[in-house]
């Protein structure tokens, strides 16, 4: 087992500076258009992401999103910003092809209306699967760059898990992306990203738009592994990724970040990638190429962010009367914030029918289940009533049907913007918690707002990957559980079949590929 430090990594530079002075030339104050769509996107799942999964800002309400364009702070001050339209989701299946269109087609109608702009922000995922589509982002950046014209400098930032085609990184002139998995620097990616812009808006000279464009320097790296595998909590992650400040700290150099690719999509541009931007062409591609290498070099060496196990395995650990309280297992492969569909009953299965938890004495919570109708039945019981209910795999029944759970509604909790109304079904010494749609459980308090004290409880049992960093600091024990569902950790059993060739570890070699940089500017 690797050893974790219950510590997050130093990061000295996740905020900006402040902006540099107005250069003789410069834009003052330019007009700078914002947009995006952001989801991640299983094409393993059964679920389909429609309307009921985004959550759509517009003009004020998407600039007040991002708090760096504050009024007062720097960067909320050096541009007229014109905050058009961002669709947000949960990760989850692949999103509605309709829905997909229309949010497209809105930014394009907007750019055109709103136009012209002298440079844009572009906030997406980069794992964003469209049925029927196998680059939704790449086409969505071209769509972009078609309706605000050559003369637009066009900034984008993204998750580390998203993909870098060719017609993504052609189509934008600065790119970037997280540098922690966990995602703790999210927001400060998205500042960097229009720091950038803003950066180069300001130093240059002259109307002439290609000296403000950094050349890019890109190289597909083909490994494809689950985040669980990449965390930069720990090696070799934690060094590869160590290294991208620096580099992006080089005299001719803008940015420089690494994607580990998404890994529970079937389509060619699923793999790692590097992008170093820079104005010396020559120094941006040997350290693309460098960084690119040692992804590479490492690829054998990335383990689990913790110990792996069976479900059954698992539990096992967890009942030891010597485990550390509470003990947190992961219910991998069933992680809504991966994209799993977040209503797969295998595990929860196990729980009800488990002799060890039937016998006690341990208390276990289940994170979660949605299901929107066992919801309405557990209200109609009320707090305390006998319940005798089937829940779950209304929408992926791969691996097991509806749960029943027969016992006591424990609460009702009604309200939760993600979640809609919540309910606790105690079935024995199991807590099982019923959603009325999806949500993610990261935070302390979405227990403790259920009754659910963790004090109280030995094991819990949550549909996620990596622990989010209130759950690793309150995790005594964990393990990752190796559950199915449309995340599922053991990437080969999936049944990939569009990669692009040679992608490691679905072709296992020790030829090295070339790992040449592309070096590109509009």
């Amino acid at each position: 087992m690797t050893s974790l430090s219950h510590t997050a990594p130093e990061q000295s530079e996740v905020w900006c500076p402040a902006l540099a002075p107005l250069h003789s030339g410069g834009l003052a104050r330019p007009r700078i258009g914002i947009a995006g769509i952001s989801i991640e996107s299983s094409t393993f799942s059964p679920h389909i992401s429609g309307t009921e999964a985004f959550t759509v800002r517009r003009g004020g309400t998407l600039r007040a999103y991002y708090p760096f364009l504050d009024e007062g702070r720097d960067l909320g001050e050096a541009a007229d910003w014109v905050p058009l339209m961002h669709a947000r989701s949960l990760p989850g299946g692949a999103v509605d092809p309709e829905l997909y269109a229309a949010f497209r087609d809105e930014i394009i109608d907007s750019i055109h209306r709103e136009g012209p702009f002298d440079a844009f922000y572009l906030d997406i995922h980069g794992a964003m699967s469209v049925v029927g589509m196998e680059d939704a982002e790449g086409d969505l950046a071209r769509h972009v760059r078609d309706a605000l014209g050559d003369d637009t400098l066009v900034s984008t930032s993204m998750d580390l898990h998203g993909n870098v085609s060719f017609e993504l990184l052609s189509a934008v002139d600065l790119i970037t992306c997280y540098r922690m998995a966990p995602h703790e620097d999210a927001m400060n990616t998205k500042e960097r990203a229009v720091f950038n812009l803003l950066t180069r808006l300001r130093a240059s000279t002259g109307a002439d738009v290609q000296a403000r464009r950094p050349a890019k320097a890109w190289v597909p790296v083909p490994v494809l592994l689950p985040g669980e595998k990449t965390s930069t909590r720990i090696e070799p992650a934690r060094s590869i990724y160590a290294e991208v400040p620096l580099v992006a700290a080089l005299d001719g150099v803008v940015d420089a970040a690494i994607w580990v690719g998404y890994a529970w999509a079937d389509e060619p541009r699923c793999q790692a990638y590097v992008v170093v931007t820079g104005d010396d062409e020559e120094l941006i591609g040997r350290e693309a190429e460098r960084l690119a290498r040692l992804y590479w070099d490492a690829r054998h060496e990335f383990e689990f962010v913790a110990e792996t196990a069976t479900l059954a395995d698992g539990l096992a650990a967890a009942f030891d009367p010597e485990a550390p309280r509470p003990y947190f297992l992961s219910d991998t492969g069933d992680n809504p914030t991966a994209g799993g569909a977040g209503d797969v009953t295998w595990t929860l299965q196990q729980l009800v029918t488990s002799p060890e938890l039937a016998a006690g004495p341990f208390r276990l919570v289940h994170a979660s289940i949605f299901d929107a109708g066992a919801v309405d039945a557990a209200v109609a019981a009320g707090v305390g009533g006998e319940i005798d209910v089937e829940a779950g795999a209304r929408v992926d029944a791969n691996a097991h049907g509806p749960v029943r759970l027969r016992g006591t509604v424990f609460s009702i909790t009604e309200g939760d913007p993600v979640a809609g109304t919540q309910a606790v079904v105690q079935s024995g010494n199991v807590f099982a918690i019923l959603t009325e749609r999806r949500k993610p459980f990261h935070h302390i308090g979405d227990f403790t707002k259920l009754g659910l004290d963790p004090a109280s409880f030995d094991i819990f049992v949550v549909k996620i990957g990596y622990l989010e960093p209130e759950l690793y600091d309150a995790a005594a024990g964990w393990k990752l559980a190796l559950t199915p569902g449309g995340v599922d950790q053991d990437l080969l059993r999936l049944g990939h079949s569009h990669l692009a060739d040679g992608v490691f570890p679905f072709t296992d070699t020790d030829t090295q590929p070339a790992l040449s940089a592309v070096v590109h500017r509009r």
